[in-house]
């Protein structure tokens, strides 16, 4: 990784992001600020079955409606539905009043169907088939090393714990949805996406159009966390509509629509056998996993589908293993990949496992960690984050906290790849009057690229991050990466510092100047004359590497009368290469450890088995951790240059819940082995309530 400044001046240093201002004042334009003249209003009709055979749908009456300027069915024909939520039809109009009385017209003759919405009805022989051609729960997939029958004898110490997880929604800020507009070059579409260029592609495989008929257009867009990577049912229906009404379309879904059809995290059912030897090496890991990804797992992205599976065994080096996972169908909205696919959930099946083992082995659960964990950065990284957090001081037996309101504290580890994508392009132009434009074909889904952009570009020019103009979400800009995966960072930095040195030999060149960096910029740039100097670049290898680790420690506080969980403090220890910006990488921390504490506390999907409803659609009702809920948050960022760039967003997500779940643990001296660890199950493990019937 020797190109990198060996002593950068802007690399490394707190910038603010660049754009930031336009965020706070407005000006930043999202899918749905979109304005264009004759704009219509987009809506869209779901099934309200469960599951049923579709015979026909008859969209005359709609379209007479006042107001009405487009209506289309999503498939033409007979068809069935699998879940509720599913799209039907759409319709264009003039109001949303206009629209939703035009929905009602729509007449849909159908036949209801038998449907299952929870895991344990859809694993019984009798329960009715979400597909039918395949059973609902097909024999697990299994993977086996060693031998694992022999080992469990072997073992000074073997824990058996059942672990699991609700599904989880996506639900972003800014839904999904977007404006389309369709002229004689062709198709612009304002999509909020994390993949200009897959959406474009989508778009123009489903209408049939040549790719360079179909412009995406991203300028900012308000979080996707792996469900916003095609352009949907919502998207192309909007086109569609768009198309047959002869005017631009908005159609952004609502709050209710996000809950039931645009991707969720699959459940988990993890049966955990953890066996060591006595000096604490383990020797045996026996796992069976199910989960449901809903009628199917959805887009893959950069970063890993959407599926149910899990990388077991998380972390740790086990010789022998036997690993038997498998998929449960029902009638609910497809998952799709979530902020690090698997990982969050592995790393709470793992972690828990670890520490009922060290508990049993009479071990202190870091040193239990430490003896087994064979990455040496975070061996690093627990030496540091144990001395931060005071590890020592702080960790006691399990339930040994006085007072009905317990403290207890607990530790977990994560490990992710992001690495930068080779096919990522660049392009740059240098103008006469000395101000600069940065141009890719990427997206910044609140990550600040457009800030990790403008410091690299800063750092190999010789200027100021702010002398930069940094245009990205568009694909008539050089093409880049979906933002997935984690790979923005690593994907766009070195491929920005190729286009800018490629510049600087090129400007160097036409001017006949030795040095046209820094106080020398402007003067170099005259001698341009009238032309500007445009010049493309691609991602350089050498400049980014993947492999991150990641630590962190919790304490809470537990109410043993009311079952109530306080994160009071989170000590993050993390590494992600060479630190571009400080700033921005805490943010990513901040918000991936918040994510973390939803999934463990607050998160959970409801659905009523007897309608197939989502029960809890909106944030009313579907808890999120809000301000008061953020506990202090101390990162400790390990910059390693000579690795490059490498992502940050969802290695820092993945063991937050983990490490709360053990505190809590830690705290009552029980475990709580359910996400979320809501009051009722706190109290229930104490055995105050009786347990949750499913």
């Amino acid at each position: 990784m020797s190109e990198w400044p060996a002593q950068p001046k802007v690399l490394g240093t707190r910038v603010p992001r660049v754009d930031g201002p336009a965020k706070v004042t407005g000006q930043a334009r999202y899918s749905s600020d979109i304005q264009a003249p004759g704009l219509l209003i987009g809506m869209i009709l779901r099934s309200p079955w469960p599951a049923a055979r579709i015979q026909r749908i008859n969209l005359e009456k709609a379209r007479q409606m006042p107001g009405i300027k487009a209506a289309v069915a999503v498939q033409e024909g007979p068809r069935v539905v699998r879940y509720y939520g599913e799209e039907l039809a759409a319709v264009a109009g003039v109001s949303r009043q206009a629209c939703e009385d035009a929905l009602r017209a729509i007449e849909v003759e159908a036949e209801p169907l038998p449907f299952v919405v929870r895991e344990e009805d859809a694993r019984k022989p009798d329960a009715p088939r979400v597909w039918e051609q395949a059973p609902n729960m097909p024999p697990p997939r299994v993977r086996e090393e060693g031998n694992v029958d022999e080992a469990l004898k072997e073992c000074a110490a073997v824990i058996e714990g059942f672990y699991t997880t609700s599904v989880q929604l996506h639900h972003p800020m800014e839904t999904h949805g977007g404006t389309v507009r369709w002229d004689d070059e062709g198709v612009t579409a304002w999509i909020s996406t994390q993949g200009i260029f897959s959406v474009r592609d989508g778009l123009a495989g489903a209408l049939r159009l040549d790719q360079s008929k179909v412009r995406v257009v991203t300028e900012y867009m308000g979080g996707g966390f792996g469900s916003k990577f095609g352009p949907g049912v919502e998207g192309v229906l909007a086109a569609r509509l768009a198309r047959e009404a002869g005017a631009p379309v908005r159609l952004m879904l609502s709050r209710f629509e996000e809950a039931l059809a645009v991707g969720n995290r699959p459940s988990s059912f993890q049966r955990i056998r953890l066996g060591a030897k006595a000096d604490g090496t383990l020797h045996v890991f026996d796992y069976e996993n199910y989960g449901t990804a809903g009628v199917g797992a959805g887009q893959a992205t950069e970063g890993g589908g959407g599926g149910a599976d899990l990388p077991m065994p998380y972390i740790y080096r086990v010789p022998n293993r036997r690993i038997k996972q498998t998929t449960v169908a029902v009638n609910a909205g497809s998952s799709r990949a979530f902020r690090a696919p698997g990982h969050p959930v592995a790393s709470f099946g793992m972690e828990s496992a670890m520490d009922d083992l060290a508990v049993k082995l009479g071990m202190d659960p870091l040193e239990l960690r430490i003896k087994n964990d064979p990455s040496e950065i975070r061996q690093r990284e627990y030496r540091i984050g144990a001395e931060r957090f005071g590890w020592k001081e702080k960790y006691r037996k399990p339930g040994s906290s006085p007072g009905p309101i317990k403290v207890g504290v607990g530790v977990a580890s994560a490990t992710w790849g992001g690495g930068g994508s080779s096919r990522t392009q660049g392009e740059i132009q240098i103008n006469p009057d000395g101000t600069v434009e940065v141009r890719l074909g990427v997206q910044d889904i609140g990550t600040g690229t457009r800030t990790v952009a403008a410091v690299t570009a800063a750092e190999v020019l010789g200027l100021a991050p702010d002398q930069v103009t940094v245009k990205i979400g568009d694909t008539r800009y050089p093409p880049g990466p979906g933002s997935g995966g984690s790979v923005t960072a690593a994907s766009v930095a070195p491929t920005v510092y190729d286009v800018c040195t490629r510049a600087l030999e090129e400007l160097q060149k036409q001017t006949g100047l030795p040095d046209v960096r820094g106080e020398n910029w402007r003067a170099a740039c005259k001698k341009l004359g009238v032309t500007p100097l445009v010049v493309q670049g691609r991602w350089r290898e050498g400049l980014s590497s993947s492999g991150v680790g990641g630590v962190q420690f919790a304490e809470v506080a537990v109410d043993t009368e009311t079952g109530l969980v306080t994160v009071r403090k989170i000590v993050v220890v993390q590494d992600c290469g060479l630190i571009v910006d400080p700033l921005t990488a805490e943010s990513q921390v901040n918000g991936g450890v918040i994510m973390g504490i939803g999934l463990a506390l607050y998160e959970e999907r409801v659905m009523d088995w007897q309608s197939g409803v989502v029960l809890n659609p909106n944030f009313e009702t579907y808890k999120l951790p809000g301000i008061a809920d953020v506990p202090e948050i101390d990162i400790v960022l390990i910059n390693m240059p000579e690795r490059g760039v490498i992502g940050l967003g969802e290695p820092v997500h993945i063991p937050t819940a983990a490490a709360i779940a053990n505190a809590v643990a830690n705290a009552l001296g029980v475990r709580v082995n359910s996400l979320p660890i809501t009051p009722r199950k706190v109290l229930a493990a104490l055995g105050k309530v009786p347990t949750a019937k499913a």
